[in-house]
């Protein structure tokens, strides 16, 4: 064994140990003897009826056991009471809760050519130190071709309009058919913007400013 522990640099007192443990038999665990104080099935059922009470059924267990210390009655201490509790799956917040339902993101679903539209402003640097030029861009997600674009020295909902007009002649776009997609930016989101989709030439035009994103499905040809 000494030669073999040299050759393999393992201690000789740790292989003897080892072979031991493993030649001792295991231990039987004994099950856990029962407190003398320990609550009987009764008492359990009393002190969770009284949990239950509607008097306190907004409280945690350590409101309930100091108001029961208040009026003289004592069953059992704070750990026990959410012992039980926990027995029976109520350890958590035990008044009515409002659960709200998991909402589907909404989508933009564009299955040809000029039927939805986004639009975004990008800034860009200019040839001097804080100088800067917009560039305004519209973009159909179906065939992901710009349609309409500018650039300008100011960002304004203003400059968006004979930029969309423009691109709606351009493509000839019949009402009722586009839907306009954008972010929540500033621009978007103006009176400018808005009362450009309230006209009644391009009334048919909906403004999703709250779609966070778009799915293009394209057909097969």
């Amino acid at each position: 064994m000494a030669a073999a522990c040299a050759a393999l640099g393992v201690s000789r007192a740790s292989v003897q140990r080892r072979r031991a443990r493993l030649a001792t038999p295991p231990v039987a665990l004994r099950p856990r003897p029962r407190p003398a104080r320990a609550l009987s099935v009764p008492q359990q059922q009393a002190v969770l009826d009284l949990l239950h009470a509607p008097r306190f059924a907004d409280q945690a267990p350590a409101e309930i056991y100091a108001s029961l210390l208040d009026e003289g009655v004592y069953n059992c201490s704070v750990r026990t009471m959410y012992r039980l509790l926990g027995q029976n799956g109520e350890v958590r917040e035990r008044r009515a809760q409002l659960r709200h339902p998991i909402y589907q993101k909404p989508e933009l679903l564009a299955e040809r050519p000029n039927e939805v539209w986004s639009w975004d402003i990008t800034k860009l640097m200019g040839p001097a130190k804080w100088s800067y030029f917009y560039l305004y861009m519209i973009l159909d997600i179906f065939s992901r071709r710009v349609v309409g674009w500018c650039v300008a020295d100011a960002e304004s909902a203003a400059l968006f309009r004979p930029l969309f007009d423009d691109a709606i002649a351009k493509h000839d776009v019949p009402p009722g058919q586009l839907t306009l997609h954008a972010d929540r930016g500033g621009p978007m989101k103006a009176r400018a913007t808005a009362l450009l989709l309230a006209d009644p030439v391009s009334c048919s035009i909906r403004h999703h400013g709250l779609v966070p994103r778009s799915r293009v499905v394209r057909l097969p040809s």
